[in-house]
């Protein structure tokens, strides 16, 4: 029988605990690396990239100071050492190679590093930022320029109902979702009611799905079917969500439907209107139509598209709303609109406004920018400039033709005739004397004070900002003012933007004389100074320079 001297079986012992010691180390490593593989994506169901990247900070730091304590506990040799270095460096090529596997991906991360956790650094109110408290969230936008609080899950699936459709543009569709702190809507048909008024709400829905909150910005607004005509002029400009709760009482409610069947099925632009527009009704109470079908039963018989449509060459007399002396609730369509919108930013409008070609991708890809201005800790909405252009002169596309169209008088500024100083906008002359670039901006900071006290602007918000009063109506005229005085105390920032604007349907408006409205309009008056304003004192406060 054969033994070993003992020296030898000491070393064979050590060089046993050696290689133990190498397999330990090689596998904290593998933990490592893989928890930064994980981490390294886009997961920011941890409410934003800056606290997924101090989770990866923790992690790292628990993992080398375990893997400190083994290495003092089994001093492994120099070569050893050397060996265990030579496999992280191949971990380490191992990530870098699969990050250039998907080069979009990586810039991301790369990005997302460079303006997270450094402007949190420099800005002490940046981590602060809570959801719906808007004199921390910048349309949910955190101070330091990162989401905060918020869970949304990641989603990579690209959608044709939003302008992000190519893999080009996912780079910016997932900058934006880091920036962006909110929450995915679902969207599913239902019967509500809304104070004395029934709402069949996404009665006939939009096919472009369940579209992100992050993705796209919607179109809001209110109609009856008499203003339908401007739908497709708006979506072919628009190319992006829009949400529309058409008011449709008693009679009303059969053209109603007939009008958006013509409109999804006889017009060259109806593709836009199947993609992108959802169609909301409502009605009061007490004038509900004689049949309701379910959503489901609406396209069993199509529309005749050799027949006029039925919007055509109706008055407003024809209305049943005008038959029976109804005013129009404007306000309750207007927030019908925009609470059932699916997007984080929502621009709440009149249809008979058109915007600027573009405007949707220029926005979010300011918005991605990240630039100084959205850090600002105050609330802010994004105003765009309004004009009118003549009868029969086109709608200019870009800021370039607008500046031509009023250089020769074609186009003046919004309500010129008839209320100026409700339209009126911060540094206007400024504005329409300043050259078109390729990128949007914010052209200047406004406040609602001031010569603007009555400003009645037309902007991009979001799902944060205050809602409008349903007590008023369009008859009775200053509709948004309660609104305007709510932001004006909450200290709102409005972000004019450079290159956007709206022009209304062609032809432009002169002050007429309407004795019923102005009657309706004392009416309003004092509803407001008596009962809103004091409500409006108590819920929202007072602040120098604010009136309503």
């Amino acid at each position: 029988m054969r033994f070993e001297p003992l020296g030898q079986k000491m070393f064979t012992r050590r060089n046993w605990l050696l290689r133990c010691s190498i397999l330990i180390n090689v596998a904290v490593i593998l933990y490592i690396g893989s928890q930064l593989m994980i981490g390294g994506g886009n997961n920011f169901s941890n409410g934003g990239g800056f606290l997924l990247q101090e989770q990866q900070v923790g992690s790292a730091s628990s993992a080398a100071q375990l893997q400190q304590q083994q290495q003092q506990q089994q001093q492994p040799s120099a070569k050893n050492q050397n060996q265990v270095v030579e496999i992280f460096e191949s971990e380490e090529k191992q990530l870098v190679n699969a990050n250039a596997a998907d080069p979009p991906a990586a810039a991301a991360q790369v990005a997302d590093g460079a303006a997270g956790a450094p402007q949190l650094a420099n800005d002490s109110g940046a981590g602060a930022a809570a959801m719906g408290d808007p004199a921390q969230v910048i349309g949910n936008i955190g101070a330091g320029g990162v989401a905060v609080g918020g869970n949304a899950e990641v989603n990579n699936s690209q959608s044709d109902g939003g302008y992000i459709v190519t893999g080009d543009e996912k780079e910016l569709e997932e900058r934006v979702r880091s920036l962006i702190n909110c929450f995915d809507h679902d969207y599913h048909q239902q019967t509500l009611q809304r104070g004395d008024f029934w709402v069949l709400q996404n009665y006939v829905r939009a096919e472009h799905g369940d579209i992100k909150c992050h993705e796209s910005i919607t179109y809001t607004t209110h109609a009856d079917y008499t203003f339908l005509d401007n739908l497709v002029p708006l979506l072919e400009r628009w190319n992006a969500p829009v949400s529309i709760a058409m008011h449709a009482p008693g009679t009303d409610f059969q053209p109603t439907l007939d009008s958006i069947r013509y409109l999804r099925e006889c017009l060259p632009g109806s593709h836009l209107v199947r993609a992108y527009t959802t169609f909301h009704i409502y009605f009061g109470t007490k004038h509900i139509p004689k049949s309701v079908p379910k959503p489901h039963e609406v396209f069993k018989t199509g529309y005749n598209c050799t027949l006029p449509p039925p919007y055509f060459n109706v008055s407003s007399g024809h209305l049943y709303k005008a038959q029976k002396k109804l005013l129009y609730p404007v306000n309750v369509g207007r927030n019908i609109a925009r609470d059932a919108a699916l997007t984080h930013f929502i621009l709440a409008s009149d249809i008979e406004l058109y915007p600027n070609p573009g405007l949707v991708k220029k926005f979010l890809e300011m918005i991605a920018r990240n630039e100084q201005y959205l850090r600002r800790k105050a609330p802010r909405v994004f105003p765009l400039a309004i004009f009118e252009v003549e009868e029969n002169s086109p709608v200019p596309h870009d800021k370039t033709e607008l500046q031509e169209f009023l250089r020769t008088g074609k186009a003046i500024p919004f309500h010129k005739r008839v209320c100026a100083s409700c339209h009126g906008v911060p540094k206007s002359k400024e504005w329409m004397s300043a050259n078109e670039t390729d990128e949007l901006s914010v052209f200047h900071i406004g406040k609602r004070t001031g010569y603007y006290v009555h400003w009645e602007p037309i902007y991009i918000g979001t799902h944060a900002d205050p809602h409008y009063d349903e007590r008023l109506s369009w008859e009775g005229k200053s509709d948004k003012m309660p609104q305007g005085y709510a932001l004006c105390v909450m200290d709102y920032e409005f972000h004019i933007l450079d290159n956007a604007f709206l022009v209304h349907k062609p032809g432009i408006k002169v002050l007429k004389k309407d004795n019923r409205r102005a009657m309706l309009s004392g009416k309003t008056n004092q509803l407001i100074r008596k009962i809103i304003y004091p409500e409006l004192k108590i819920m929202y406060g007072m602040r120098k320079g604010c009136a309503i």
